[in-house]
């Protein structure tokens, strides 16, 4: 397997802290806490193996939990290791100028030589999405087939065919529902250069002193574009999408059955379009572990880290607790009407929902042996609890990841 290190970047604090000093992502220092943490575990992560280093797309988060990041945290986390490859999971396209985010990502991937990917997403998150995107019409939404989803989604696949034509090295036209390029496309975008451009400029770039056709520079270092990968998804219109494209889908799912289904999916998918796969190749897995020296510490330690304050706190709203649903729930919180609510998250139900693979460590090898001998993904991503747990708490777990699980799983 091939490790990535995912941060879900949080301003350092406690529950208590987050409410008494509201909001905590108005605090400097707090900030400066937080950029200082990441960078110390990353290198950290590095010289453990890990191969990839990753943070998600997210804005507006006043809590400080799920911070996000932008493309200059790349690059600067870039210039403090010095082989991982960094980047998000993922852009969020549909909050995006297609040619802005192609030269941004040409860009991070010169200025780190190579040592870039693209994580793509759709963005579930309105509160940031809805108005990043808002001259579009377009809102975040989940996969659940309604009339937001489907223009997300078009948009979302716009942004995404801009880009793959964008990489190329011949210029360029495109006219799609969101977007079109020239603008305007069927007269051209004046150009006063054009004599120059028409001899030094790219082939067919411009004609009758108009911009025909548009061509990204610089074009990215990696050929013919850095990794792509989906970002935690798991309905089969995006794993079918990925499959088609060529893109390499990672999955937030915690149940070997359900992840070895979308596995089977994606290489079914991937085969009908003539890219025969192994189970488990091209396919990625994220999955919360935790060590400790008995079971109950170590679901101790994610009741106080991510699942017990991110997961309980904020996830819950949006429907990442249902793998904890029990029968009596059916009638209280119906699925698919009613999420689970944070009061109704609890360490007890955690721990009996098996969620999440907590215990001494070789509690944790047996699981992780089932998940790669059933499964077998090619990327593991492996979340720290940064800004949640102490971080001397943080970095032995993360050490102990290192030298258990990548050491035992490491291609």
């Amino acid at each position: 397997m091939k490790f990535m290190c995912f941060f879900l970047p949080s301003v350092p604090g406690t529950v208590e802290e987050r409410i008494r000093l509201r909001p905590i992502a108005h605090h400097n220092d707090r900030i400066q806490r937080m950029i200082e943490e990441v960078t110390e575990l990353s290198k950290m992560a590095e010289d453990l193996g890990f191969e990839m280093i990753g943070l998600p797309e997210h804005f507006l988060h006043t809590e400080g939990l799920e911070f996000g990041s932008v493309p200059a945290f790349y690059a600067y986390l870039a210039t403090q290791t010095k082989h991982v490859k960094v980047g998000p999971v993922g852009y969020v396209l549909p909050g995006w100028n297609p040619l802005r985010l192609a030269v941004t990502i040409a860009w991070l991937d010169h200025l780190t030589k190579g040592r870039t990917f693209v994580g793509l997403a759709r963005g579930y998150q309105t509160r940031w999405l809805n108005p990043m995107a808002q001259k579009l019409h377009v809102q975040a939404t989940g996969s659940d087939q309604s009339e937001i989803d489907k223009t997300n989604r078009e948009a979302f696949e716009e942004v995404f065919e801009v880009l793959k034509l964008a990489w190329k090295d011949e210029a360029f036209a495109f006219k799609g529902k969101y977007y079109e390029f020239p603008y305007p496309y069927e007269e051209g975008t004046p150009w006063r250069a054009a004599e120059w451009t028409a001899q030094a400029g790219a082939p067919g770039e411009v004609e009758d002193g108009r911009v025909r056709k548009i061509s990204i520079v610089p074009k990215p270092y990696q050929k013919p574009h850095p990794p792509l990968f989906q970002a935690f998804s798991a309905s089969d219109a995006t794993i079918s999408w990925a499959a088609r494209n060529g893109v390499i889908p990672l999955t937030a799912v915690p149940m070997v059955p359900e992840i070895l289904r979308i596995a089977k999916f994606y290489r079914d998918e991937a085969a009908a379009c003539g890219r025969q796969l192994e189970l488990g190749q091209a396919f990625g897995v994220m999955h919360s572990v935790y060590f400790g020296r008995d079971t109950d510490e170590a679901y101790d330690l994610a009741w106080n880290g991510v699942i017990g304050v991110v997961t309980r706190l904020f996830h819950s709203h949006f429907g990442y607790a249902e793998s904890m649903r029990r029968p009596d729930d059916a009638i209280r919180y119906p699925l698919g009407k009613v999420t689970l609510p944070p009061h109704a998250i609890t360490k007890e139900r955690v721990r009996e929902s098996g969620t999440i693979t907590a215990g001494p460590i070789p509690e944790v090898l047996r699981e992780m042996d089932r998940l790669v001998e059933t499964v077998n993904p090619e990327y593991f991503i492996y979340g720290p609890d940064q800004g949640l747990l102490p971080l001397e708490v943080v970095k032995k777990q993360l050490r102990t990841f290192g030298e258990q699980i990548i050491a035992r799983y490491r291609s």
